[in-house]
């Protein structure tokens, strides 16, 4: 049996499912729905976001209780109530004892029961608070190499569907406790009540036990299934929803529909499923309750008649098989509840406990804008996965105030070299040096500060413009902003959007062009001021009369500051002091334009093939991509 064949077999386990016709991408998600019932680590990390509102949760505790025992309480006084009432020597006096007894229980529990919601509900509410910013500041600190390796979506059900988890069973568990009481209070008082009939009317419990034995694990894979199900189509329309203009492009409506509705009926039999395990305890515990009653009714009538027992006590055990039922439904679900709880605490605490591979130093240097600005490599070899290094004894210098080109095939390193002057990973060996200092001695953020990325694909956020260009530097002044944005060229086309810098982006500002994002990403470098710019392919997917506006922008921007440029553009390229030829991880050649193109190397091949398509860019503007090549 071939492994597709296999993983049908396995989909289409549960009646009426039926294996999707066809399938693109990774959607079968493997998660574990149900855990361990009771994890000690997992609680004992729970509970340390618990702890500080550990009064609220006592307080609310002594309220279920409270409002456990005016819940026993109040079958009692009504069967009291009616023996009073029944008997000859009844008086006035003892009904109206009665009638106050009964206003005054349910007064307290009407009380204890808003304590206990409103106490576990706030408790609830800040505890998941307190978790939700710790895995966000975890999520930020951790280092790239994680990021990488994570599929997003998985993060987001961390942060979003596991929470939500803990939120249920932080918001239950109170509640199960005096679930458990009340069923203790219950068997306790029926004994007490009478022995006999108490007994006799406990007697249909074992044959809910023994029906939970069998019920349990079938149910169990059914609300596993259902919820894998729902998983797989929630990320079926997510991906649809993501790529709808490539579908739209490729006019493949018709055959995604098919996709996901193969998916969403999948979903739609799993859930159907489950949901007749869920109710087919209903029946059983109805049916079981009414023989309880059934039993209380003729025994317990006969003994009437027999005057051996008080027609109230009768009552009171009519009213307490209605209930008796209650809790235990209630810690099913509890229980069910708290193994989805222990594995969703579980998954929350290995994010929160993801190593950061790149810390700080105890002694850690604090760069400063006095530093020279230069960059060097030293023997660097680094690499993503162990035995497989993207770069190989890497060593060069790059002087303060000096631009230099990283040039070479794809794959050959030169975005991983970028990468590690801003010590977004670690060298597996030798040393990366900014100002002098290796990247491993000096604290990150004043490294942040000093060295500013360009992407080829900026990220905007949602917000405003304003809020954009100064997104690294929050103290910068608008008057700052503005005087960034007009020195890259890009105040003219703000000011011709409604609200100027006020305006507010749409999602990573697709209101916007990819030229203006660039160039508002080119504003927001000139704002943080820094020492270094990396560039990385900033001027790749622009048009021509853009690139004319940006070649102008980068004469301001590495005006007095290091350049290290990615660039698959000619004007970037011939205006660099020194251009580095990088080859699977390996630098093979260095050097200006013209002494390159006369080695007649794999600089001179890849200028031939690519970029000589571009020899009607004007000198003057070559130059201005250096602005000490401008200035000879």
């Amino acid at each position: 049996m071939s492994a597709v064949e296999e993983e049908d077999r396995e989909t289409a386990s549960f009646p009426g499912q039926r294996p999707p016709r066809a399938s693109v991408g990774s959607h079968r998600i493997e998660e574990e729905i149900f855990g361990k019932a009771y994890d000690p680590r997992t609680v004992r990390r729970i509970w340390a976001f618990v702890q500080p509102y550990r009064l609220k949760i006592y307080l609310s505790v002594a309220a279920v209780l409270v409002f456990t025992i005016t819940q026993l309480a109040i079958p009692l006084i009504i069967g009291r109530a009616i023996d009073i009432g029944m008997t000859e020597g009844g008086t006035a006096t003892n009904l109206l004892w009665a009638v106050v007894s009964f206003a005054v229980v349910v007064v307290v529990n009407f009380a204890a029961s808003w304590v206990q919601e409103s106490e576990v509900g706030q408790v609830a509410e800040n505890v998941l608070f307190d978790m939700r910013r710790a895995m966000f500041a975890q999520l930020q600190r951790v280092s790239l190499s994680f990021m990488d390796k994570t599929e997003v979506g998985r993060l987001m059900s961390r942060l979003q569907g596991d929470v939500n988890s803990m939120q249920e069973f932080l918001e239950t568990s109170v509640i199960s406790v005096g679930d458990m009481v009340l069923l203790f209070g219950i068997v306790v008082v029926l004994l007490t009540l009478d022995f006999r009939l108490g007994l006799l009317t406990l007697s249909t419990m074992p044959i809910l036990f023994i029906v939970r034995i069998f019920w349990l694990p079938p149910a169990k894979r059914a609300f596993w299934a259902a919820h894998e199900t729902n998983s797989i189509t929630a990320g079926a329309m997510a991906e649809g929803i993501n790529g709808v203009r490539t579908v739209q492009n490729l006019d493949r409506q018709k055959v995604n529909f098919e996709l996901y509705d193969d998916k969403a009926f999948n979903n739609l039999q799993t859930q159907l499923t489950g949901s007749r395990f869920a109710q087919v305890m209903v029946p059983i515990v109805d049916s079981l309750t009414g023989i309880a009653m059934a039993i209380v009714v003729v025994v317990g009538g006969s003994l009437v008649l027999n005057g051996s027992l008080e027609i109230g006590v009768i009552v009171a055990f009519i009213f307490y098989i209605q209930r008796f039922f209650d809790p235990i439904r209630s810690l099913t679900m509890q229980y069910s509840i708290m193994q989805r709880a222990m594995t969703s605490g579980r998954r929350i605490t290995e994010v929160l406990d993801v190593p950061s591979s790149i810390n700080d130093k105890p002694d850690a240097v604090t760069l400063t804008r006095d530093m020279d600005g230069s960059v060097e490599f030293r023997d660097v070899v680094f690499g993503y996965s162990p035995g497989r290094p993207v770069l190989k004894n890497v060593s060069f210098t790059v002087k303060p105030g000096e631009t230099v080109a990283l040039v070479g095939p794809t794959g050959s390193g030169k975005t991983s070299a970028m990468s590690l002057v801003h010590r977004f990973y670690e060298v597996d060996s030798g040393a990366v040096l900014v100002g002098g200092h290796d990247v491993r001695d000096v604290t990150q953020q004043s490294l942040g500060e000093q060295v500013a990325m360009v992407l080829q694909e900026p990220f905007l956020f949602t917000g405003s413009i304003f809020d954009n260009i100064r997104y690294n530097k929050a103290s910068a002044t608008r008057e700052q902003v503005i005087n960034a944005a007009v020195a890259v060229g890009a105040h003219d086309f703000i000011m011709r959007i409604p609200g100027g810098y006020d305006s507010i982006l749409e999602q990573r500002g697709s209101n916007l062009s990819l030229g203006q994002r660039q160039l508002l990403s080119f504003a927001r470098a000139l704002v943080a001021d820094a020492k270094i710019l990396v560039l990385d392919e900033a001027t790749a997917n622009i048009d021509s009369y853009t690139e004319r506006q940006i070649q102008k922008a980068l004469l301001t921007l590495l005006e007095g500051r290091t350049g290290m440029v990615i660039a698959h553009r000619l004007a970037t390229i011939r205006g660099a002091d020194r251009i580095i030829v990088l080859q699977n991880g390996e630098m093979i050649e260095t050097g200006n334009h013209d002494e390159l193109m006369e080695k007649n190397g794999l600089y001179a091949k890849l200028y031939n093939m690519n970029y000589s398509s571009f020899d009607d860019i004007p000198d003057d503007l070559v130059a201005q991509a250096n602005p000490r090549t401008a200035s000879t």
